[in-house]
């Protein structure tokens, strides 16, 4: 485990003081999952565009095409 020394502003360290206590856990572990999320979603906007670049559509509207041509369902109907 590594140890990191980051410099906040009074506001955000008592709203993630506030928050860390709400949450029942440590400042330290509330930080390492609000960095575990970002990284999270920031890897997984790079692994979509690389899944978006390697598609195609004609590929997409030929699976379509083969889809069976009945009403939605009540829930899943726009609104």
């Amino acid at each position: 485990m590594s140890t990191l020394s980051v410099r906040l502003p009074d506001s955000i360290h008592r709203e993630v003081r506030e928050l860390a206590k709400e949450d029942g856990v440590s400042i330290n572990q509330f930080i390492s999952l609000a960095l575990a999320e970002k990284v999270s979603s920031l890897r997984t906007v790079e692994f979509l565009k690389q899944r978006a670049a390697r598609g195609s559509s004609t590929h997409m509207l030929s699976i379509l095409e083969g889809a069976p041509d009945i009403e939605a369902d009540e829930n899943d109907k726009i609104r």
